[in-house]
């Protein structure tokens, strides 16, 4: 056991957490996202575990990128990407009240998503069943103290 991590993180998730270096992004997405069938490094589990909750137990470990202006970013609504899903909404209240960079969260087209979460160091597919509960999180550096 240790201290200060939140327990739904696998040891697995936490190795590539700490294995990601600044720029690498990390991907939590639904239980309807096509992880295995879009050929992503490395995909994590947490069935049963909402995508709202894993976010929050990544954002207390990992910073946010700076130097870019889009480190959070979502699936658009297919057929109307104006749409933002509650559980969009609900990301946001994560990131405004967990991260220590707290950005604006930005939205791709379906198959621009896919291509950037294929590109990702890291798949976490959680249990989540509301539609677009994905989203890409760049990790940002920790400054020395």
């Amino acid at each position: 056991m240790l201290r200060n991590i939140p327990p739904i993180l696998s040891p697995d998730i936490l190795h590539s957490l700490r294995a990601m270096g600044h720029g690498d992004v990390i991907a939590i997405v639904d239980a309807n996202f096509p992880a295995y069938s879009v050929d992503c490094a490395r995909v994590h589990r947490l069935d049963g575990i909402p995508a709202t909750a894993v976010l929050e137990a990544v954002l207390t470990l990992m910073p946010l990128d700076t130097f870019i202006p889009d480190p959070a970013c979502t699936m658009q609504v297919v057929g109307d990407p104006q749409i933002i899903p509650k559980i969009v909404a609900e990301f946001q209240y994560v990131i405004d009240r967990i991260s220590d960079n707290p950005a604006k969260i930005t939205s791709e087209e379906r198959f621009a998503f896919y291509e950037r979460a294929k590109s990702s160091f890291a798949v976490i597919q959680t249990g989540e069943t509301r539609l677009y509960g994905n989203i890409l999180l760049t990790k940002g550096i920790i400054p020395p103290d």
